[in-house]
């Protein structure tokens, strides 16, 4: 993950039944930098793409998974950090949410929101 400044094209798995994670497109849409290239996925029309890539619906449901230019796929925090690290501007945040203190309380967050999202929702 230490690369990511270079303008290769990466995939982002997620949940466009989720209104907020739509809105997290449309911002980091709006602040990517030029010549940046993401694909975006619907992890909810794309199940045999996520197969064959490894991942398993269900988690992609659960959790944001960004396949990275090469190949490598990338889940949760570090998926994020994928993300970040391409913004001009943000790169401080993708390292920030890296950290040993940080990024376990982050993770237990994010895993209790998504979950309470989806049962919401009635998706869990």
């Amino acid at each position: 993950m230490d690369n990511h400044s270079q303008k290769s094209p990466i995939r982002v798995f997620y949940d466009a039944a989720c209104p907020g994670c739509i809105k997290d497109r449309a911002w980091y849409e709006k602040r990517v930098g030029q010549g940046e290239q993401v694909q975006w996925l619907d992890i909810n029309s794309s199940e045999q793409e996520l197969k064959a890539l490894g991942i398993d619906p269900h988690r992609a449901m659960l959790e944001l998974h960004v396949q990275d230019e090469n190949g490598k796929i990338w889940r949760e925090l570090p998926a994020y950090q994928i993300l970040l690290s391409r913004l001009p501007g943000y790169r401080w945040l993708a390292w920030l949410i890296s950290l040993p203190l940080i990024k376990p309380m982050l993770s237990w967050l994010y895993r209790i929101w998504v979950r309470q999202r989806l049962k919401r929702e009635g998706r869990l």
